[in-house]
């Protein structure tokens, strides 16, 4: 059986905060971090809540009880999604600096443990549920911190201009976060190329039994260094190797040192339901 989950709810976060009312007050499990309980939401699924913003959490896995750590559990964050362009969408995606300045939290050239297929699982429930709201569901690029040991990710809805998500967004991430499940069906890679909202990789998702990892962008790919590229495949567990946007995203100098191994999209047989269409934008955080 696959370790459990913990949901870390950031009061300052909006959406976060409308689950929280949501959710209500489950029953608490005995154990604390900073003094705060530790919630039991369902079967290996816990919540707590934290006071400060998500992003900057750094660690958090260190303060956790130790059964987190030595079960490897992920940690999972509802969270508003903001872009300079208002997108209203249903975001997922692995937490790190592959490149950058790590403005948002975490530090740069360093990449968190990731869950591919309780990740790729968000995607596809979001997916699901996000055609009936008329909101694309996609995944993002590796971007952002907090920094952690542990595998993380973050689950997001993006309200665009709107003062705050619709009731009926709130309700189905609630849902969807009850249900996550790593499918062992699902072939594992870390995705290169493409942009920040990941297309093709978001489709290869819905279509094929692919569950990917961490997500570099291609405009992480121009300055990234071989040694993140190694972090990144360290930190996707099970991988079989890296799946690329475009052929000519494996000729970078960062790939051909590290020696990856090449993975085409067909490789991954096509899924029982395929379900399409991702956002299709290209500036978000």
């Amino acid at each position: 059986m696959a370790p459990g989950f913990l949901l870390v709810v950031a009061a300052p976060d909006p959406v976060a905060a409308l689950l929280a009312d949501l959710w209500g007050t489950p029953p608490a499990t005995g154990a604390h971090v900073d003094g705060a309980p530790i919630r039991l939401l369902a079967p290996g699924v816990e919540l707590v809540r934290r006071p400060g913003w998500h992003v900057t959490d750094e660690r958090l896995d260190v303060r956790l009880p130790p059964k987190f750590r030595d079960e490897g559990w992920t940690l999972v964050f509802p969270s508003v999604h903001r872009s300079e362009q208002n997108v209203e969408c249903l975001t997922v995606h692995p937490l790190g600096n592959p490149v950058g300045s790590a403005e948002v939290g975490g530090r740069t050239g360093t990449v968190n443990p990731t869950d591919p297929r309780r990740m790729t699982d968000a995607l596809r429930r979001l997916t699901e549920g996000a055609s009936a709201l008329g909101l694309p569901a996609t995944f993002e690029a590796t971007h952002h911190g907090p920094e952690l040991a542990l595998p993380s990710f973050f689950v997001e809805i993006g309200f665009g201009a709107r003062p705050g998500p619709t009731p009926e967004a709130v309700a189905l991430l609630a849902r969807v976060l009850h249900e996550l499940t790593p499918d062992p069906a699902d072939r594992v890679a870390v995705g290169a190329g493409g942009g920040h909202y990941a297309p093709h990789f978001t489709e290869l998702a819905l279509e094929r039994r692919w569950a990917f990892g961490h997500l570099l962008s291609r405009h992480a790919l121009e300055t990234v260094t071989a040694a993140t590229v190694r972090a990144a495949l360290d930190a996707t567990p099970g991988h079989d190797g890296v799946v690329f946007a475009r052929a000519r995203d494996a000729e970078l100098a960062a790939f051909e040192s590290t020696a990856v191994r090449r993975l085409r999209d067909a490789e991954a047989p096509a899924r029982e339901r395929a379900l399409t269409r991702g956002a299709r934008s290209t500036s978000g955080t």
